[in-house]
C-alpha cells in the first residue's frame, strides 16, 4: 500500500527559539531503522535538505531536527538516525541497548532495506517484532521503504516481495529511489508524520475526557438542612392562618 502524495505541502526551517507569544508547534518524533548501507542516512538528508549525498561514514545514531510544516500544521519534527550494527541470526534481532532506547524514544517508524541486499531485506521482520514487542498496543505507525529502486541491475528483493511483507505486518510499503526522486521521499516522512500527528490528537481527546469533572456528589447535611426547613415552614403555617 503506498501513501497518498502529498509532497507539495511540506516547508522546512530551523527550529526558532521558543516564544510565549507563540503557539510550541506539536513535537514529532521519528526512527529511521534499518541494516547498514540502505540508505538511511542519505534519506535523511535528502528529506531535509534536498540534497543527495551518496556516501557516508558509518553512524553512531545522529538526532535531526527540524521544524516543519505538513498541510498547514506546523510540527516540531525530530529523526533519529540509527546505526546499522543489526544482526539477524535464527530469525532472532540482537538489539543493541541504544537501538531499543531509540524504539521506546519515537513515535513512528521507516524500516528501510535496500533492493540490491536481501539480508537487509530479511532485517525488517525481526525489527518490526521488536517494535510492536516495545509498543504492544500497535498505534505506533510503521512504514517499510524498500530503497535504491534506480538500482535494477543488482536487484536482490523484487518489489513484490516488499508487498507481501508490508501486507503479512500491516504496514505501509513504497519502493523509492532516494538518489532520483526527492518527492517519494519527502511523501514518505511526510505521511508517517500525520500518522504521528493522529495519535497525537486522539491522546489529546482521551486525556481531556478523562480530566472531564465528575457532577458532584449532593451533600447530605444541605439536603437534611433543606428538609428540615421544609418541615419547619409547613408546620408554622397552621398557626399563622388560625
Amino acid at each position: 500500500m503506498r501513501p497518498p502524495t502529498m509532497s507539495g505541502h511540506c516547508l522546512l526551517a530551523p527550529i526558532p527559539e521558543s516564544s510565549s507569544d507563540c503557539l510550541l508547534p506539536k513535537d514529532i518524533k521519528l526512527a529511521v531503522l534499518g541494516a547498514g548501507r540502505v540508505g538511511k542516512s542519505a534519506m535523511i538528508v535528502r528529506f531535509l535538505t534536498k540534497r543527495f549525498i551518496g556516501d557516508y561514514e558509518p553512524n553512531t545514531g545522529k538526532l535531526y531536527s527540524r521544524l516543519v510544516y505538513v498541510e498547514g500544521d506546523q510540527l516540531s519534527l525530530q529523526i533519529q538516525d540509527t546505526p546499522g550494527g543489526i544482526q539477524v541470526q535464527d530469525n532472532l534481532t540482537q538489539v543493541v541497548d541504544s537501538l531499543s532506547k531509540c524504539v521506546q524514544w519515537a513515535e513512528g517508524f521507516l524500516l528501510v532495506y535496500s533492493i540490491t541486499d536481501y539480508d537487509s531485506y530479511q532485517s525488517i521482520r525481526p525489527l518490526y517484532q521488536h517494535i510492536r514487542k516495545v509498543h504492544p498496543d500497535s498505534r505506533a505507525p510503521v512504514i517499510i521503504v524498500g530503497n535504491k529502486g534506480d538500482l535494477l541491475h543488482a536487484r536482490q528483493v523484487q518489489t513484490h516481495d516488499g508487498i507481501q511483507l508490508a501486507n503479512e505486518l500491516g504496514s505501509l510499503f513504497l519502493e523509492i529511489s532516494t538518489s532520483e526522486n526527492y518527492e517519494d521521499v519527502c511523501d514518505v516522512f511526510q505521511h508517517l508524520c500525520k500518522e504521528v500527528s493522529k495519535l497525537h490528537s486522539i491522546s489529546g481527546e482521551r486525556r481531556r475526557a478523562s480530566i472531564i469533572p465528575r457532577p458532584r456528589s449532593p451533600n447530605m447535611q444541605d439536603l437534611k438542612r433543606r428538609f428540615k426547613q421544609a418541615l419547619s415552614s409547613k408546620v408554622k403555617a397552621p398557626s399563622a392562618v388560625g
